[in-house]
């Protein structure tokens, strides 16, 4: 299987081809505004946006074949910040992929102009600790994971369409023989008679299969390639090539089994 990247060349030349550049912030502009707080187990550190690129296998060292999802960092930047004074809650607001000027409505691009910083093609929020803030127009890279840390991933899942009750729930189906006549991958009955006259909310009937948001929580990092952006995650992550996809912390695991002993702490609040 073919995987498509996105090289240095590409991300240059498509960076230059927008006319945003003189109006963005840069690295040492934000590198001169961020002074670096000390992580703690209760610090959250912000997610990242990346998109699956396809699938491949990496062998560990005992010679286990193991599937691997390949994921892309794009020109990831913090592009807006949530504080509780003003919004009620702390947050970063985090864009993603490079998107041209012609593409864009006026109104957004002068709310870009405002917070001087490039058009992205995605946004997403996520919540953070105080200590976890970081600066807008600040660079995100596949450095802030480490080899070996636990993440968890959100996307949403492919869609298959209208499906039944066999393939969308796992029914079994009714018998193949003995009277059963043309309803072989019904669901079957859906209630009672007299009462409650009625079929049950959330009643597992055939519908629409997948589109839906989907987290895989736990995956397990095994590289992590600073040159080109990529994340090696060992399992399967949901959504379809080129999908837009949530990389953040595990939620689930305490700050020391999160992180492997070499790289506790984690770079924090992001890498530099």
């Amino acid at each position: 299987m073919s995987i498509k990247l996105m090289t240095n060349s590409s991300i240059i030349g498509r960076a230059l081809a927008g006319s945003v550049s003189r109006w963005t912030r840069t690295a040492a502009t934000v590198a001169s505004e961020t002074a670096a707080p000390e992580f703690t187990p209760q610090s959250v550190r912000t997610g990242l946006i990346a998109r699956k690129k396809g699938m491949t296998s990496m062998w560990d060292e005992t010679g286990i074949r193991m599937p691997i999802t390949v994921l892309q960092l794009e020109d990831v930047i913090v592009t807006d910040v949530r504080t509780a004074d003003k919004h009620g809650y702390t947050a970063l607001q985090i864009g993603s992929t490079i998107k041209k000027e012609k593409n864009v409505s006026k109104p957004l691009i002068e709310h870009f102009k405002k917070l001087r910083v490039g058009l992205r093609q995605k946004l997403v929020e996520f919540r953070v600790t105080e200590d976890a803030v970081l600066p807008v127009g600040t660079p995100l890279t596949a450095n802030h994971f480490v080899t070996g840390q636990y993440v968890d991933i959100s996307a949403p899942s492919i869609g298959k369409g209208f499906a039944g009750v066999m393939k969308r729930w796992n029914f079994a189906g009714l018998p193949a023989s003995h009277g059963v006549s043309l309803t072989h991958r019904s669901g079957g009955s859906t209630g009672q008679r007299k009462w409650p006259s009625r079929v049950f909310k959330g009643k597992k009937m055939a519908g629409r299969m997948g589109g839906k948001s989907v987290t895989m929580q736990n995956l397990k990092i095994v590289k992590v390639d600073p040159k080109e952006n990529l994340l090696y995650i060992k399992g399967s992550v949901p959504g379809f090539d080129d999908q837009f996809v949530k990389v953040k912390d595990a939620v689930k695991l305490k700050a020391e089994k999160r992180y492997p002993k070499e790289s506790y702490p984690p770079p924090f609040p992001t890498a530099v």
